[in-house]
């Protein structure tokens, strides 16, 4: 690794250094511009550490990235089709990417640039990804109905079960437990039991398609996102878990299909908040138990944004189909601020890096 970090560093600091020069805005001129992670559109991003991010797109890599700073450190080739989703098990190297190939590849980040493993079974492209708390199991969920439990081991399925109209859009392991979460093009938010393999729990089918879901740490709640047009549909519900099918507040503010919902990590004495990416070029920050918004950042010119990676309780990376990867700060208190990237709300949020 330490031989790609010399060689993405010099080729990032020629970046940093013309960084600038034509910036249309006062704001883009503070904006640092790294090497680029993928040629194309992004699709996915997650954290393989406090420092590392993980990322895959139309470009059909797999992408490993110090986002702090802005050097690539490996690029995994294996897939034939777009990247559609990438996972970490935390505390480990180990990283999963799915595909619409299909297929999900397993890669160490410590091991070389092959896969390690491969799981192949769905007959369509594969949206959701999701390891067990133990790190033994992964479930797959895909468009073609299937939910899959596998051996992580041994790539065996040991697990399938196929529910009509279930294209699988997102998959969650509910921490410290054997429940899986997920949502899907039907509408409908599922709760499975791994032990079982059987649906335990179905919310109320919404309006509009479930796009994504979030799990909070301690396992209570569980944030969902929806598609929509021209205001209607858009927004995100936070659920109670506890009380299966309890819709607690609502998130509505975008325009556009909310491709992503995430909890942000609250730092001690803070306000418990909710992340949203949109189709419509921006992200939202929200109070999680009131849903008042505390802020807006548009993104404009970056297209659909529709992943994001919270790092801390100030440090949220955002994929975005047309400009990148953006590394977004978040303060408290505001400031006025003018051109792309302009942020309002009572939150100052900002863009700091693209690459």
């Amino acid at each position: 690794m330490g031989k790609l970090q010399s060689k993405f560093r010099k080729r990032s600091e020629l970046y940093r250094a013309s960084q600038g020069e034509k910036a249309d805005s006062p704001l883009d001129s503070q904006v640092l511009q790294y090497e680029p992670a993928h040629q194309g559109s992004i699709n996915t991003v997650t954290n393989l550490s406090p420092d590392l991010c993980v990322s895959g797109g139309s470009d059909q890599a797999v992408v490993v990235y110090d986002w702090k700073q802005g050097q690539m450190c490996q690029s995994f080739l294996g897939h034939n089709r777009e990247v559609t989703k990438v996972i970490c098990y935390p505390g480990s190297t180990w990283i999963f990417s799915a595909s619409r190939d299909k297929s999900v590849l397993m890669w160490d980040l410590n091991q070389g640039d092959e896969p390690i493993q491969e799981f192949c079974g769905h007959e369509l492209v594969v949206n959701g990804l999701a390891i067990s708390p133990d790190g033994r199991k992964l479930c797959t969920g895909s468009r073609d109905n299937w939910m899959c439990l596998w051996d992580i081991e041994s790539a065996k399925c040991e697990q399938r079960h196929n529910v009509s109209r279930n294209l699988v859009t997102h998959v969650c392991w509910v921490p410290a437990s054997s429940s899986i979460v997920q949502t899907s093009e039907d509408k409908t938010i599922r709760v499975w039991d791994s032990r079982t393999w059987q649906v335990t729990n179905t919310f109320p089918a919404k309006q509009y398609i479930q796009t994504h879901c979030d799990v909070s740490p301690n396992g209570n709640y569980l944030v969902s996102s929806s598609n929509g047009f021209g205001g209607q549909g858009s927004e995100a519900t936070l659920w109670d878990l506890r009380l299966p099918g309890c819709k607690v507040v609502e998130y509505r503010g975008h325009v556009q299909t909310t491709a992503c919902s995430m909890f942000l990590p609250t730092a001690p004495g803070a306000t418990a908040q909710v992340a949203t990416s949109s189709h419509d070029s921006s992200v939202k920050i929200w109070d999680q138990n009131t849903a008042v918004c505390l802020g807006t950042l548009s993104l404009d010119g970056a297209g659909p944004l529709v992943s994001l990676a919270p790092s801390d309780s100030t440090n949220l990376l955002c994929a975005s189909f047309s400009s990148g990867l953006h590394h977004i700060r978040l303060d408290q208190g505001s400031h006025p601020a003018q051109g792309s990237g302009a942020a309002s709300g009572d939150l100052d949020i900002r863009v700091v890096a693209r690459f």
